[in-house]
């Protein structure tokens, strides 16, 4: 695969209390591997090998120390063996100052050459099933497409939230609907962490301009694509987990001890 991935490791985690105090909240634990390895699975498992990862000045070097250029063994402590997880090509970079995913994205701009395509995933979202069935429909998709993935949740006012029309394409997606937007949540469903584009997104994240909140919005780049047509979406299948808050913390430890993730679905 031709693909490229892109993780947004950065922020502060504050939902997260004395947790992040003074680490990244990606380098938390989940189950048994930081939580940053979920992603770089998710993206691996898709056959992705080329990934950048953007975070804060504060935890730069800790992941660097953690993940160095990517190749990646976990030890097993009762056996004494170590097992290959990744071998990957790792780039790092550097957001000073967090201002929105889409400025994460435009800080991919000179590692997705033209014509190459990318997929970026937000580093505390996390899965049960691979995504790879969709990377390769992606990569098959003629340029200038995106596509999205959405799942059902009791609380999508926390998310950007798909609206239908009776034919079930998505017209529009509305940030954080009755908190960042005035109206109650146009659908159930959540558009989870995980974007696919190409590098003609770069031009949008060009024109974009920051929300009220001070921030450059990932919806702002992805009601573009609805607007022309071209955006595609799908509904994951297993549970997702956006991993801020505590009580998600323990919820997806919980989950992956039951399921485990990124399997592989039946």
């Amino acid at each position: 695969m031709n693909m490229k991935g892109l993780i947004a490791a950065g922020g502060q985690g504050t939902r997260l209390g004395e947790l992040t105090r003074v680490t990244n909240k990606h380098m938390l634990p989940v189950a048994d591997l930081p939580m940053i390895y979920y992603p770089l699975q998710t993206l691996s498992l898709g056959g992705i090998s080329k990934i950048m990862i953007v975070t804060g000045k504060d935890h730069a070097g800790d992941f660097v120390n953690l993940l160095g250029s990517g190749k990646i063994d976990k030890r097993f402590y009762e056996t004494d063996q170590d097992r290959n997880l990744f071998e990957l090509d790792l780039t790092y970079k550097v957001q000073t100052k967090p201002q929105g995913l889409a400025q994460v994205v435009g800080m991919a701009q000179d590692f997705v050459s033209d014509g190459e395509k990318f997929a970026f995933i937000l580093g505390d979202n996390i899965v049960e099933n691979s995504l790879d069935q969709y990377f390769k429909e992606f990569e098959a998709l003629p340029m200038g497409s995106a596509m999205v993935f959405f799942s059902e949740v009791t609380d999508p006012e926390r998310f950007g939230v798909p609206r239908f029309n009776q034919n079930d394409e998505v017209v529009e997606i509305i940030e954080k609907p009755g908190k960042l937007n005035p109206g109650p949540p146009p659908s159930n469903y959540a558009q989870i962490g995980v974007y696919l584009f190409d590098s003609t997104v770069f031009d949008l994240v060009q024109r974009s301009k920051p929300s009220q909140r001070g921030e450059y919005e990932i919806t702002d780049l992805i009601n573009p694509y609805i607007a022309k047509k071209s955006l595609h979406h799908r509904f994951i299948k297993g549970w997702w987990q956006d991993v801020g808050t505590i009580q998600s913390l323990s919820n997806v430890g919980q989950l992956i001890a039951k399921t485990g993730a990124n399997n592989q679905p039946n």
